[in-house]
């Protein structure tokens, strides 16, 4: 009972993702640090972007969509490091 108790758990876990999402404080576009809007303009420079947040780990993902319609990402540092595009 305790071995299917803890299995029960444990998927309930994975599956909720351990958590929740990284995503954690919405910010407005125009309060993104410049280093991190250059760099993702300068990474992503077909996208128009219309949605930021702060990760709990500090860094900035900012999101928007390129012409062809496709949402894209950027996960940049403060400092202007970029972590991930998507």
């Amino acid at each position: 009972m305790r071995m299917m108790t803890a299995c029960v758990l444990f998927l309930a876990l994975a599956l909720a993702g351990c958590g929740g999402s990284e995503k954690a404080e919405d910010v407005p576009l125009d309060k993104v640090p410049e280093p991190v809007m250059k760099v993702a303009k300068e990474n992503l420079p077909d996208v128009e972007f219309n949605q930021a947040w702060k990760t709990r780990n500090g860094n900035y993902e900012v999101r928007g969509k390129n012409k062809a319609g496709k949402v894209r990402d950027i996960q940049v540092k403060p400092d202007g490091t970029v972590v991930e595009v998507d």
